[in-house]
This record gives C-alpha cells, sequence and structure tokens, in this order.
C-alpha cells in the first residue's frame, strides 16, 4: 500500500496557480490505488470548495477538481475557521467535502508519512 499522503493548500482560487496545481497532484495521487490521499483546503483556497462555480469557456473549475479528488477516494476536509471569516459556513458545498477544523488537519498531518502543501 503507497504511503498515506496529505495535501494543504491555502492558496487563493484563480488568482494564481498554486491551488490548480495542487488539486491536479491531489487528484492525480487520489487515483492511484492504495494513495490514501487526503485533501485539505484553507485560507482562501476554501472559496474553491463552494458549489455553482460559472467560469467562462475555457476555464479550468476547481469546484469539479474537487468533486473528482472525492469521487477517486479522496478525503476532503475544509476549514470551518476560514468558512466562517469569509461568511460561507452554510455553503452549499461540492459534493465530497466535509468541514473540517484545525483538530482534524492536527490528526491528518499526524498521520500522514507525507504533507505537501501548496
Amino acid at each position: 500500500m503507497a504511503a498515506h499522503t496529505l495535501v494543504i493548500c491555502n492558496g487563493a482560487p484563480y488568482g494564481d496557480e498554486r491551488l490548480y496545481n495542487g488539486l491536479r497532484l491531489a487528484l492525480s495521487l487520489a487515483r492511484r490505488v492504495g494513495a490514501g490521499l487526503k485533501l485539505f483546503l484553507i485560507g482562501d483556497a476554501v472559496l474553491a470548495a463552494k458549489a455553482g462555480q460559472q467560469l467562462p469557456e475555457g476555464y479550468y473549475n476547481l469546484g469539479r477538481m474537487i468533486r473528482a479528488v472525492a469521487k477517486a477516494g479522496g478525503e476532503v476536509g475544509v476549514c470551518g475557521t476560514c468558512l466562517d471569516a469569509r461568511g460561507i459556513a452554510d455553503g452549499p458545498f461540492v459534493e465530497g467535502v466535509q468541514r473540517g477544523s484545525m483538530d482534524q488537519l492536527t490528526d491528518w498531518t499526524e498521520e500522514a508519512e507525507r504533507v505537501v502543501v501548496f
């Protein structure tokens, strides 16, 4: 079984490509058998978990990417404090996303064999 990997993303959605690239890696890892991937969105990255993103034709959709990570078996947590601070605590959120906490991130970090931060 592959090592458990935690990917932490804190970049703003669509502001630069850090979050996009973090999600690309998370999806690639989630698609591998036994990858044991966990994805945690914190800071401005939580905005990408909001459902209903409407983007111009040809733009990548971070919400779809997050949903694909969850469908591929990855576990997706989103910082509850960060959601509250941005006024989106009640969602709706992309399918497969769960409200998380710093305690959850701490647990996931302790359990992980690898932690990658974007």
